[in-house]
């Protein structure tokens, strides 16, 4: 007995559609050259389309492989060895643990006692700059371009003729801790890299953060910041360029934050 059923298309996928349409996600856009080339040029998710009320799948997975990648950020370590072969002194905030650090900010931002100790006894006293890298909400943008920052960054300075310490690794470091090193370390400037809040463009975003007479409890207005460092970005090795003469200015003016304002700086018309 022959089935009452009718045979059916098989589903369409993306393949079959039109590539257009498949190269942003968006059905008969208005204008396809313009939204491939917007979607092309932002890392913003533009032009992904939709399946009735809900994403389609392919924007749904990479939505999910990327948050993947940016928790695995936050949540991974430094690598021991990565320290060690950038000679970096390592020591640790007064955060114990990953879930301290992320419910404790204002732990992640100080050293205790005897690490403060333990740095005066392996680290240079009195230096003009001080470095310091922190692994911040970041370990991959640590790990991707402190490599290829922190030689630029010190044969720079030592080519302007500042003195840089000893450099020092902190994990579980906020942004603040800069201050508390360098206070211990009687600095004269310090310069804090870390790895930023990981979004769902990039993992690998570093900034630095840079003060002149660094004290416990200075106010943020008082550090200059670069940002968004990495190779999508600001290239490492160019950061470590511009930061030797943001330092270099810091020391010759003794100031930074927006005590060195950008209508004060001096620039050299091209």
């Amino acid at each position: 007995m022959a089935s009452d059923e009718r045979p059916t298309d098989p589903p369409r996928t993306d393949s079959d559609s039109d590539p257009e349409e498949r190269s942003t996600g968006v059905e008969n856009p208005r204008d396809a050259d313009a939204l491939a080339r917007i979607a092309e040029r932002n890392p913003s998710r533009l032009g992904v389309g939709r399946a009735g009320p809900r994403p389609r799948t392919d924007a749904l997975l990479a939505f999910r492989s990327d948050h993947g990648v940016a928790r695995d950020a936050v949540l991974s370590d430094v690598d021991e060895a990565f320290v060690e072969e950038l000679g970096l002194v390592g020591i640790r905030s007064r955060v114990d643990n990953t879930d301290e650090f992320l419910a404790r900010p204002d732990r992640g931002r100080d050293i205790s006692d005897d690490t403060a100790d333990y740095l005066r006894e392996r680290c240079e006293l009195g230096p003009q700059v001080q470095i310091v890298v922190a692994d911040g909400l970041s370990s991959t943008a640590v790990e991707t371009n402190v490599p290829e920052l922190l030689p630029v960054l010190r044969d720079g300075l030592a080519d302007r003729g500042l003195d840089v310490g000893t450099p020092v690794f902190v994990e579980y470091g906020r942004v603040d801790v800069m201050d508390a090193i360098g206070e211990e370390l009687d600095a004269e400037c310090c310069v804090v890299l870390i790895g930023e809040r990981p979004g769902l463009a990039t993992a690998e975003s570093l900034s630095a953060y840079l003060v002149y007479g660094p004290e416990r409890g200075a106010s943020t207005a008082k550090k200059s910041v670069v940002s968004n460092i990495h190779a999508g970005g600001l290239p490492p090795i160019e950061a470590g360029a511009e930061l030797v003469d943001l330092i270099e200015e810091m020391c010759e003016k003794e100031r930074s934050g927006i005590d060195l304002r950008e209508d004060d700086r001096e620039f050299v018309a091209e």
